[in-house]
């Protein structure tokens, strides 16, 4: 056993070093020349026993290449002092076994700088990026980075020719203490660090959107243009709204059950579960009413969609709910409408409760929310009237009192039909009324042929496409990523490629359907089912809309609206935090400023900057969103620039997007 003179390690005798520190027992078993032994031995005690290994990390650079200096026999190559320089590769040859794998090990510089330094560099060399490009070419003849046959090799060399310098300073470099090759490599380091992302993003995830097109460049193309002497029935979006209770699932099911749409067998089995549950007279509502928690409560909650015919249209019966909780859902879905049907409860106590003597009705927020979407022919249908023993004085006093507001809310006379009908009788909904205390005072047309009377509604087929997302659904047949609603303007196809906003990804449009069957193609005014593909499901957001690829919908986070305040209490104040709905887009806003109130006679401004605003006053306000939505300027497209305030579980006002103020980049 020998002992280190260093730390005191007792070693075996066959060991060269210390197995701790790495000291070696006596460089003269290497090399012949004992004065430079006794040399090395009193240089480690002039380190104060570090180590040959620790001593050349820390050596000081000379001008070829980081060296360890140690005694030989050997009188070639030796510098100045009498001491051979030698490289780590050369000491792992000498004291390390050899391996197939080997690395040479470049010394450690002090004067190299940290990646706070780049950082705080790269913030000035960004803008010297070509520069540094340029440079990178000359850093390639002094550092190379190889893999070959598992071998790992790193050769620098940390001096630079005086040529390579002097192009350095041609290229716009500077002198300072640090060596040049580290000025060569910071600027390229500095660069890559700015353009570092702790999300990896796969590549072409999301395409580069283009500009939006001016729209009177948009052209509609041939099979858009429905030739007039195809024998194809017109859609019409008929929503059926009232109050609460006032029978409007019910109407809708008899409906259908007269018409032939709903079978014996299966009007059997709804009056039998009806009957099981003590709701015997809502047999009709439970065509229309399908989900368990609207039969155990006896309300619609949802928009029930169903389909039949008349001699003159395809009709889309869109059965929205009564419930003041559920007016968001009848938004959505009674958006879509291109005419209403109104149905009130003639009964007495349940027409007044609709006109909301101690408040707004859903009578009254039913028709003002109707008006505000758009639609101008309206269907009053004054429900239960064999409640009343067909009264005409009842149906002339409910007239006169709808009529009243209907007009407020902008309904001419002209475009209101008034039908009297029971709907649980089936009196007066598809043929005329046989009841004779009916028949005695009214002569008019029944439910199906006052539907058949309307005004066909102005498709938009000019204008790029705009499908607005109702819902995101799956099927068999669409697949997993599908959507629905109607379209609003322009037309699609299968096979055609759009672009999904807000998140700006392009998709296929695979299959389309349109009453649950296959179609080739769908114009403006369809409701319809799409189904896509190369597009992530996550990226579908219910208010979402389809669009043209180069046509893209806004994406706006701040509006500038066009509101009449409704029947309120409480005055609306500058930072009023509300709920708005623009088509089938829900979203958080606030009211940051009040620009003006307008004169509604004129509709110009009749003060500017008001401090608040109360019941039935017109304005302009000015409106930021908590996140961005889809949306168009009203005098572009009407169906995507309506929108609708809503506050406390109420509709506090209903307006136009006048101006788009802050514009969302995707």
């Amino acid at each position: 056993m020998w002992q280190c003179s260093i730390c005191a390690h007792e070693n075996d005798t066959s060991n060269l070093s210390c197995e701790l520190c790495g000291v070696l027992r006596d460089l003269s078993l290497y090399f012949n020349n004992i004065s430079e032994t006794e040399a090395g031995a009193k240089r480690r005690n002039k380190y104060s026993g570090v180590s040959v290994l620790a001593r050349s990390l820390f050596a000081p650079s000379s001008t070829k290449s980081k060296a360890i200096i140690f005694s030989d026999g050997s009188q070639d190559n030796r510098n100045a002092t009498g001491n051979k320089q030698a490289t780590m590769d050369a000491l792992h040859k000498t004291y390390m076994p050899s391996k197939k794998r080997h690395i040479n090990i470049v010394p450690f510089k002090f004067d190299t700088p940290s990646p706070d330094d780049m950082v705080t560099t790269g913030l000035k060399s960004s803008r010297n990026f070509r520069k540094a490009v340029q440079i990178k070419d000359s850093v390639d003849a002094t550092g190379k980075k190889m893999m070959d046959s598992g071998i790992l090799q790193t050769e620098k060399d940390t001096s630079m020719d005086p040529c390579t310098s002097a192009e350095v300073d041609k290229l716009g470099g500077t002198s300072s203490s640090v060596p040049s090759s580290n000025q060569q490599v910071t600027p390229i380091l500095d660069h890559e660090l700015q353009h570092l992302s702790l999300e990896s993003k796969p590549k072409s995830s999301k395409p580069k959107i283009k500009k939006p097109a001016s729209i009177s460049e948009y052209k509609p193309e041939p099979w858009m243009l429905q030739s007039e002497d195809q024998e194809i029935r017109r859609q019409l979006n008929l929503a059926i709204v009232g109050h609460v209770d006032s029978g409007k699932s019910t109407l809708c099911g008899r409906l259908l059950h007269a018409l032939g749409l709903i079978s014996k067998k299966q009007m059997h089995k709804y009056e039998k579960e009806a009957k099981e549950k003590g709701k015997g007279s809502f047999a009709y509502a439970w065509a229309m009413d399908d989900s368990t928690d609207e039969r155990e409560r006896g309300i619609t909650m949802t928009v029930a969609v169903k389909y039949f015919d008349t001699e003159k249209y395809h009709v889309v019966l869109l059965d929205s709910p009564g419930h003041k909780d559920f007016v968001p859902n009848m938004i959505s879905g009674a958006t879509q409408a291109d005419a209403a049907i109104l149905v009130v409860d003639a009964s007495v106590g349940s027409f007044e409760a609709g006109m909301g003597v101690n408040g707004i009705g859903q009578t009254k927020e039913h028709s003002q929310l109707i008006r505000s979407f758009g639609v101008e022919n309206l269907i009053v249908a004054v429900n239960k009237m064999d409640m009343v023993e067909h009264s005409k004085d009842r149906f002339n006093f409910v007239k006169l009192q709808l009529g009243i507001f209907l007009r407020s809310c902008g309904f001419k006379d002209s475009s209101i039909t008034w039908v009297p009908l029971s709907a649980m009788a089936n009196e007066n909904l598809v043929t005329a009324a046989s009841d004779s205390r009916l028949l005695s005072w009214y002569n008019g047309n029944c439910l199906l042929k006052s539907i058949d009377s309307l005004p066909p509604p102005h498709r938009d087929v000019s204008r790029p496409l705009r499908l607005p997302i109702c819902d995101i659904i799956a099927s068999i047949t669409l697949g997993q990523v599908a959507v629905c609603g109607k379209v609003e303007a322009g037309g699609i196809r299968t096979g055609s490629k759009v672009l999904v906003m807000p998140s700006g990804d392009l998709a296929t449009v695979k299959t389309i359907e349109r009453d649950s069957s296959s179609c080739n193609l769908a114009r403006a005014g369809d409701n319809i089912a799409v189904g896509l593909q190369g597009l992530d499901p996550g990226h579908l957001v219910s208010g979402g809309v389809i669009c043209h690829p180069d046509f893209p919908v806004h994406v706006a986070s701040r509006l500038e609206l066009k509101i009449l305040v409704l029947e309120i209490t409480t005055p609306i104040l500058v930072g009023l935090q509300f709920e708005l709905h623009i088509h089938h887009a829900r979203v958080s806003a606030s009211l940051v400023k009040i620009l003006s109130l307008l004169d509604q006679k004129t509709g110009k401004a009749s003060k500017k900057m008001p401090r608040l605003l109360t019941a039935r006053q017109a304005a302009v306000v000015d409106v930021k969103l908590d996140k961005e939505v889809c949306v168009e300027e009203f005098s572009a497209l009407k169906a995507l620039g309506r929108a609708f305030l809503r506050s406390g579980g109420n509709t506090v006002a209903v307006g136009i997007v006048t101006r788009i103020l802050d514009e969302a980049k995707v």
